[in-house]
């Protein structure tokens, strides 16, 4: 009868890792791994987690699929990490109901656009390393950014080194269009890659029409070494 008691001490909803800790707000689970030491994200957070703190922490990358499980999230804090690499997949199975998404504070100079366009999420990009691209103006323009922080959405490095230093909204405002500049770069790429091409079938093109005259002039000067018909008739 005493172990049938202890039975019903004992939580049946699913356990919380070891390193966090697990509370309940309004009904819904909150998991609080802030400032744990953590290089990696846990394994085994609960599968009904509806907000997940990971800040302070040292991560340093969100592989595919990393709350892919995690069906119920809504709010998931991921700033003041060491996070320098995003998976295309990162964010794949929580991006539907996901509400914000913090990023802020990492290391992150470049991200995959797939891997935020399909979010819902407000998110919080501020103060990281940020390389100034196409794929991040992709970001700035179709994502749902949180309007406190866009300003801090700064160009770390740049094509040109006038954005350097600079609010990455302030320099699309005064009309620098980096997806442009990627296309005219393309298409130079391209253009060069067809002159190349165009170049080497007119060099086949020579050798093989000298090639050809050299056979002829040799057949000619053959034919010219041979004793005439008439001299064989004589």
């Amino acid at each position: 009868q005493a172990f049938f008691y202890l039975l019903l001490c004992i939580p049946w909803g699913s356990s919380c890792p070891r390193s966090c800790q697990c509370t309940e707000r309004a009904g819904a689970k909150a998991v609080l791994c802030s400032s744990r030491h953590l290089e990696e994200i846990p394994k085994d957070i609960p599968k009904d987690a509806v907000f997940l703190k990971l800040d302070a922490n040292s991560i340093t990358k969100i592989p595919s699929n990393a709350f892919r499980h995690l069906s119920h999230l809504e709010e998931l804090d991921l700033s003041k990490n060491a996070i320098e690499k995003i998976d295309r997949a990162a964010f794949k199975g929580v991006a539907a109901g996901l509400r914000t998404l913090d990023l802020s504070s990492n290391r992150i100079r470049s991200i995959p656009k797939e891997a935020l366009l399909a979010l819902n999420a407000k998110l919080r990009l501020a103060n990281n390393p940020w390389h100034c691209e196409c794929a991040l103006q992709e970001v700035l323009w179709e994502a749902r950014l949180d309007p406190d922080s866009v300003q801090d959405i700064t160009c770390h490095t740049a094509p040109r080194e006038e954005y350097v230093g600079k609010p990455l909204l302030q320099v699309l405002d005064a009309g620098v269009n980096f997806c442009s500049v990627r296309q005219r770069t393309t298409d130079v790429a391209m253009f060069i890659t067809m002159f190349g091409w165009f170049a080497m079938v007119i060099v086949y093109v020579i050798c093989y029409v000298r090639h050809n005259q050299e056979d002829t002039c040799k057949h000619v000067e053959y034919l010219k070494s041979l004793p005439s018909t008439q001299g064989h008739a004589e």
